[in-house]
């Protein structure tokens, strides 16, 4: 009976530690369920071990299995998970098939805003195609006390904040806003072609232009179901992860002036592995013959991968199909373009691979709708804002000229109406000329800085998007390589705070 004592007292302890980190005093309910477990023994917990036959060898692999979904859960939630790189928008510094050991112990574990959920999975059950979720009960956002804040510079995963709404078509996912606001034009300019451009309105005509074409375009998804599906809303919690690096932080007024982000007037250090687009022309040879095996060992020390090689076709293809080509110049001098490292860059022109090599600018391709989407600003990924991040408990001056920027952190991510009537800007009904903000918000950079979906595109991250802190690689596998090969040896137990 000692013993017995002895393991529920150290569990108990366990257990009181925890409620007293998470602050949920409603766990104090298990309390005699623990003791029952552990000293009286009423409840039969295990009563199939006293079965026969099929029940038992069943109910053990039942017990077995629970067990490790409601440990796994427990573990996900509250201490670490993993994360695998996706996509190529933090090369060089962390790769596309690169697996993290993401803490969350490191920013403090968030109360699952989604408890009822399948372990194991983000947002969608596999096989079954359908929501691994139940969206009931739904708790206010809440974070446990962790090791730290956010810091700048900072890898973080974090939930995709337009993930809020998307499209079920799984190939139009995570696009919503986008389309909307480009079917939206189209439809505008197909009924209206003699109509003035946006650029020829003041702010409160254009907000509502946008305001108008936003709603077009929403219908029009809207009442094509079969090609698009049908428009969804995620919680906070089961939106897209993403990983990128946290290039802003709260209250400070962030710039990026010719390619260099600017905080507060002051140039922030570029990473080490930064990489951007560069216009190449090949000597004497083909995408073709670049992707040949005679150059497999360059490309893998320079870090050129397979995608990055048929790159080089956008620039005569999609993007003349889609008339993003502002300096046609480039398409004589020029076979196409590479995300490349600075290193890259001149090893490529020292080699002679490329005849001719240069960096592309805001004149040369079109770069793509920018955040805000909603205003007319004439910024572009390589020279943006500048603009103030948002930090808990500060105000800003609210009028036409900013109000698309701060209009999604007041009403989508905080909660509030808002609403713009006359020229005014009206707050759960009040005339408002300013608003005191109740969450933390970072700005978010890949460091592919040309090939990168980040905060430029989609805005700021608030403080309860935030997962987690990735603090090693514990493994990493090159997928234009099988095999023991394709096993990045170098990379493994890397520890990210140490990727500048």
């Amino acid at each position: 009976m000692k013993v017995q004592w002895t393991k529920f007292i150290g569990v108990l302890l366990l257990y009181l530690l925890f409620l007293l980190w998470v602050k949920s005093w409603w766990g104090l309910l298990v309390v005699p369920f623990i003791y029952d477990v552990y000293i009286t023994k009423k409840i039969r917990w295990q009563w199939w071990k006293d079965s026969e036959g099929p029940v038992k060898f069943i109910m053990s692999w039942v017990d077995a299995i629970v067990f490790a979904l409601v440990a796994v859960y427990f573990i996900h939630i509250f201490f670490f998970q993993n994360f695998v790189i996706p996509s190529s928008s933090l090369e060089k510094s962390l790769l596309t098939g690169d697996y993290l050991f993401v803490s969350k112990v490191s920013y403090g574990p968030r109360i699952p805003q989604t408890p009822l959920t399948m372990p194991m999975t983000q947002h969608t059950l596999p096989l079954f195609n359908c929501k691994s979720y139940i969206e009931y009960p739904h708790w206010d956002y809440r974070r446990v006390k962790g090791l730290g804040n956010v810091k700048l510079n900072d890898i973080v995963v974090f939930n995709y904040p337009a993930g809020d709404s998307i499209l079920t078509e799984e190939a139009y996912a995570n696009d919503y806003y986008a389309m909307c606001y480009g079917f939206g034009e189209d439809i505008y300019r197909q009924v209206n072609p003699d109509a003035p451009t946006v650029y020829d309105l003041n702010t409160v005509q254009q907000y509502g232009y946008f305001s108008n074409i936003y709603q077009l375009g929403r219908n029009y998804i809207a009442n094509n179901p079969v090609q698009f599906g049908n428009i969804d809303s995620r919680p906070t919690d089961r939106r897209e992860n993403y990983v990128k690096r946290c290039v802003g932080l709260p209250g400070q007024t962030l710039q990026i002036k010719e390619k260099i982000v600017y905080l507060d007037g002051k140039a922030n250090k570029e990473p080490d592995n930064v990489q951007y687009t560069y216009l190449i022309k090949l000597k004497n040879m083909s995408m073709v013959d670049f992707l040949d095996m005679r150059y497999d060992d360059m490309r893998k020390e320079l870090g050129i991968t397979n995608e990055d090689v048929q790159s080089l076709s956008r620039l005569r293809g999609y993007d003349v199909d889609a008339h993003y080509i502002l300096n046609d110049s480039i398409l004589q001098q020029f076979d196409g373009y590479l995300p490349l490292t600075k290193h890259a860059a001149s090893e490529l022109k020292r080699r002679g691979v490329v005849s001719a090599i240069r960096m592309v600018t805001d004149k040369d391709i079109y770069s793509g709708t920018l955040y805000p989407q909603n205003a007319v600003t004439g910024w572009t990924r390589d020279n943006y804002g500048p603009v103030w991040i948002p930090k808990k408990g500060e105000s800003v001056h609210l009028s036409m000229s900013n109000i698309a920027i701060y209009e999604r952190p007041i009403k989508v991510y905080e909660g509030n109406q808002l609403e713009v009537r006359n020229g005014q800007i009206y707050i759960n009904g009040k005339l408002a000329d300013s608003y005191t903000f109740k969450l933390d918000y970072y700005w978010m950079m890949g460091d592919n800085r040309h090939n990168s979906a980040d905060s430029r595109y989609w805005g700021f991250v608030p403080e309860d998007h935030v997962v987690g802190k990735p603090i090693f690689i514990w493994w990493s596998s090159d997928p234009d390589r099988g095999g023991f090969g394709g096993i990045r040896w170098g990379r493994l137990f890397n520890i990210v705070d140490n990727i500048k």
